[in-house]
């Protein structure tokens, strides 16, 4: 007798949907807020099929949709969250109507602008996010200060500051006006505001932080504010190799640049 196919685990299932990444609903599971055809999921290993109704918060959610991507040129002023407890502006309410919901990969601070990508896929989102891609992060970043030009290219050897290690980071001075000068840095994994701590460190603070590229997706030409898909072409000759996910419509290759 053939044994009908179990699914898809349900919290990877919710995460393609882009409801939220899958370590987030799997938070939504241990809360009680996700049901499996009027029933309460217990467990993120539950499974789940085209048939079957999944429910968030008493809503209805859509079986996932392909898998989009987006580059947009995140402004200085919004918080990059669905919703901000302080009632600040978020990225995704300022996004333009018709979008279907998406999430971030990554994350840039309330004061960050620059290049943020966004897609429907939780899944796409983790696996873009995960260090061992070894994409590179590029900022431009604007200091107040002296800049010791010995001690920014030392901390491509990984540096320490307030009982905190960070990683290689190469950083390079391009042009320096009065006490204000511009930086391109460069990283690969980046713990939480590490550019303006480890900044800081250096006894530079930082008034400007634009991200540049993360990996092979460039900021090029984005006006603030601007949204521009990345074309599923693009997007399947860009992501990491790794062995492709369930229901993925992405397959590696080696990244090349986009604008």
């Amino acid at each position: 007798m053939t044994q009908e196919p179990r699914g898809e685990r349900i919290a990877k299932w919710l995460g393609r949907t882009g409801v939220a990444s899958r370590r987030d609903a799997e938070r939504m599971i241990e809360e009680g807020r996700v049901r499996l055809n009027g029933q309460p999921v217990t467990h993120p290993a539950t499974f789940v099929t085209e048939q079957d109704l999944v429910q968030v918060d008493g809503k209805a959610v859509s079986s996932p949709d392909r898998t989009r991507l987006w580059r947009y040129h995140k402004p200085d002023g919004l918080v990059t969250t669905h919703k901000d407890p302080e009632g600040r502006p978020t990225v995704f309410a300022s996004l333009p109507e018709g979008m279907p919901r998406v999430i971030s990969v990554g994350r840039l601070d309330l004061n960050s602008e620059g290049l943020l990508l966004l897609t429907n896929d939780g899944e796409l989102a983790r696996r873009l996010e995960l260090p061992s891609n070894g994409w590179i992060r590029r900022y431009r970043v604007r200091v107040f200060g002296v800049v010791d030009e010995a001690r920014l290219a030392a901390l491509a050897e990984g540096s320490v500051f307030e009982g905190v290690r960070y990683g290689p980071i190469d950083a390079g001075l391009d042009s320096r006006k009065g006490d204000n000068a511009w930086l391109t840095v460069s990283l690969r994994e980046g713990k939480n505001r590490e550019i303006r701590k480890v900044m800081a460190g250096l006894n530079l603070h930082v008034s400007r932080l634009i991200r540049t590229s993360y990996g092979p997706f460039q900021l090029g030409t984005l006006k603030r504010g601007e949204l521009e898909e990345v074309p599923g072409k693009i997007l399947r000759e860009q992501m990491p190799k790794g062995p492709e996910k369930s229901g993925s419509r992405t397959s590696a290759s080696k990244p090349r640049p986009t604008r």
